[in-house]
């Protein structure tokens, strides 16, 4: 199913469009789609998205396009892209779990289980994380200095409440703290290539480990010319062309 609705980060995009120009867009893509004239409707979300308009909703279409059209490297890149903005998540992850079932890679790349930190950042909206910290400590400290402020009958009532906002802030601390790790340490990417060989070694001639294909999601280790090295979810690793994998 794809979604009808364009996210308000329209207004704070470039103005290689404007906000009317992109919402036309938007919804003669959503008709194309309506009418399965899935090349029209890809090309004009990949346009929104080129000119800064990604915003989940784009983000979550172009996906399901990708799919309805059998690119699975596109509408898996797609995808977790509209998830990490907070897309519509029981339809991404329907759509992505169909999209699982049509990839090649099911023993040598098969996909597993996410780190419990990756789950708990997808698990919770990040701006929403941040914004539930700063209120917490913000209450917490505001508690702790009228204390002094309140008769002595109700200091106890400020002790609780700093208490409380203290305790409660700790597991959103580690939601704002996984959403920086899986932000800022670690890479991650799809294979967009039909097939691509990972080597042990950055170079045209190196040994092939194993071959992975598209939709596969894997970690980006480090780059080495115009090769990058891949961990795969079941462990591998190995080398591949970098233009064969698009990143997160």
């Amino acid at each position: 199913m794809i979604s009808l609705l364009l996210s308000a980060v329209l207004a704070q995009a470039p103005a290689y469009y404007s906000p009317t120009e992109a919402e036309a867009v938007f919804n003669a893509s959503n008709d194309a789609y309506a009418r399965e004239d899935y090349a029209k409707a890809k090309e004009g979300f990949e346009k929104l998205v080129g000119h800064g308009f990604g915003s989940a909703d784009v983000l979550y279409n172009l996906g399901t396009t990708d799919l309805a059209m059998g690119d699975l490297g596109g509408a898996v890149l797609a995808l977790e892209r509209a998830r990490r903005e907070g897309g519509p998540r029981e339809d991404i992850e329907a759509n992505l779990a169909l999209a699982r079932t049509r990839q090649l890679d099911k023993v040598v790349g098969g996909q597993t289980e996410e780190p419990f930190l990756e789950r708990l950042a997808l698990a919770t909206p990040e701006s929403a994380s941040a914004v539930a910290l700063l209120s917490l400590w913000s209450l917490g400290f505001l508690s702790l200095a009228a204390r002094r402020l309140l008769p002595s009958r109700r200091r106890g009532m400020a002790v609780a409440v700093c208490a409380l906002s203290f305790v409660f802030a700790a597991p959103v601390a580690g939601a704002v703290a996984a959403h920086v790790y899986v932000r800022r340490g670690l890479d991650e990417g799809v294979v967009l290539a039909q097939s691509l060989s990972a080597r042990e070694l950055p170079r045209e001639g190196g040994k092939v480990s194993f071959e992975v294909h598209a939709g596969l999601k894997v970690l980006m280790l480090e780059e080495s010319g115009k090769f990058v090295r891949i961990r795969l979810p079941n462990g591998l690793e190995g080398w591949t062309e970098r233009e064969g994998v698009g990143a997160l």
